[in-house]
């Protein structure tokens, strides 16, 4: 790799807690390289920035916005997408090509999941075919925590989990509170939780009560448990304790929901008619309790990965390290990998930061092991509980508040001067011809 090449960061997907402080890992990481990298940009909005040639200078930062991308949640800073490049849109990938090459780009960092690996692999590989010299790393993000392997072997876990999990822990012990209170007249308590197909987040509600102390049920994905077999549970629950709290994935099956698709062909739950809790609570209401009073029912949305003030140290602490693990993989290693973090063996908590090739993880989904579902398939085992509970952290992370605000990060719209001709992203080519 030549001296002094520029280099692209850029998201894609749902954003995380912690996810800035990835980015932030990159930019220091690459200061101490001057003889390597030139200027860091952001692609504005992911992959879409940079089709579109809109390519944020974070070089021109001031130095105390780059600090508070530490605590700044969400992808706010420079912006996310779910644009999908398909193998099909061969103008989109040349075109990727063309601004880099106009841009003298020679590293090209993406943060995001599986999907999100499967375009840098895409990008890597043309680049190499087209005669580009771009080193090309994923920087691992997703708060499903359903990237790579099973056995745990590429990847232990991935930044933005264990923050999402502390929200759960933290907001199921609230839950309980109120549940205890007001059980006389609304005895069962329906949450809905993000997980469409993996039950690492629901799981995660058990690490409020370790002990199991509260009235909990947990129905995940791999659960394969139905809306009468959830009756029963609840109603045996009832007649035990007189209250339950039932922990659902948005995944979980009721029908047809009217859900819509994102571009990566993903359920977007939260954009559906109706919600998996919705009609689960109609379903208890309208049967009938064991118990005097109603089901309610509460839905979080995009709050539980976007909510700094719940965020896990830890989580917070392994986002930067592994933006910091991918420069140094670009340098020593060169293009073709994804920054990954590895637990070491023992029953004392520490990680270690590696690599795994991209097209290993490309498009991967992890499934949550079946060794972790208790035998009733409403809880998890101990064994997850020992393994998640590092991960939430132990102490509440510090947000800079001014005016009893939280200060974020505002990075200025200084861009890269264009240099190529206007731009429509393939995808957008027919929205765009019959738009009014």
């Amino acid at each position: 790799m030549e001296a002094n090449k520029n280099a692209v960061v850029a998201q894609s997907g749902g954003p995380s807690p912690v996810i800035n402080n990835s980015l932030r890992g990159i930019l220091e990481a690459c200061r101490e390289f001057p003889n390597r990298f030139g200027r860091i940009y952001g692609g504005w909005h992911g992959i879409e920035g940079v089709l579109t040639e809109e390519l944020l200078d974070l070089s021109a930062q001031k130095e105390e916005e780059i600090q508070l991308l530490r605590t700044t949640p969400a992808a706010g800073s420079i912006g996310t997408c779910r644009y999908k490049l398909k193998s099909s849109q061969r103008e989109d990938f040349q075109r990727v090509i063309d601004v880099f090459r106009a841009h003298q780009v020679g590293y090209f960092f993406y943060i995001g999941g599986n999907d999100s690996m499967d375009t840098a692999a895409k990008v890597a590989r043309l680049a190499q075919e087209r005669g580009l010299n771009l080193v090309a790393v994923g920087v691992s993000k997703t708060i499903d925590n359903d990237v790579g392997d099973s056995e745990f072997k590429l990847i232990d876990h991935t930044p933005g989990y264990g923050s999402v999990a502390r929200f759960w822990a933290c907001n199921i012990q609230n839950a309980n509170e109120e549940n205890m209170g007001s059980s006389p007249s609304d005895p069962v308590l329906v949450i809905q939780v993000m997980g469409r197909k993996i039950g690492f987040i629901p799981a995660a509600a058990r690490l409020a009560d370790p002990k199991r102390e509260m009235p909990l049920q947990i129905y995940m994905p791999e659960s394969r448990v139905g809306l009468e077999e959830l009756t029963d549970n609840v109603n045996d629950e009832l007649n035990r304790r007189g209250r339950v709290i039932v922990i659902l994935s948005e995944g979980f099956d009721v029908g047809d929901i009217g859900e819509l698709k994102d571009a990566f062909g993903h359920t977007a739950f939260s954009s559906s008619i109706v919600t998996a809790q919705q009609v689960v609570v109609n379903h208890l209401n309208r049967v009938g309790l064991k118990a005097q009073g109603a089901a309610r029912g509460q839905v979080a949305g995009t709050d539980q990965r976007a909510a700094i003030i719940y965020a896990s140290a830890v989580d917070l602490e392994e986002a930067y390290k592994v933006g910091q693990n991918a420069v140094v993989i670009a340098v020593e290693h060169g293009s073709g990998y994804m920054s990954t973090i590895l637990r070491r063996p023992g029953p004392i908590y520490n990680v270690d930061y590696d690599k795994v090739p991209l097209e290993v993880v490309a498009n991967s989904e992890r499934k949550f092991p079946q060794s972790w579902i208790a035998p009733n398939r409403i809880d998890v085992t101990d064994e997850f509980v020992r393994y998640a509970r590092p991960l939430i952290g132990e102490d509440w992370v510090s947000v800079p508040v001014v005016n009893g605000l939280q200060r974020f990060a505002r990075l200025e719209r200084i861009f890269a001067e264009k240099r190529l001709p206007e731009y429509v992203p393939q995808a957008y080519r027919k929205v765009s011809a019959t738009a009014p």
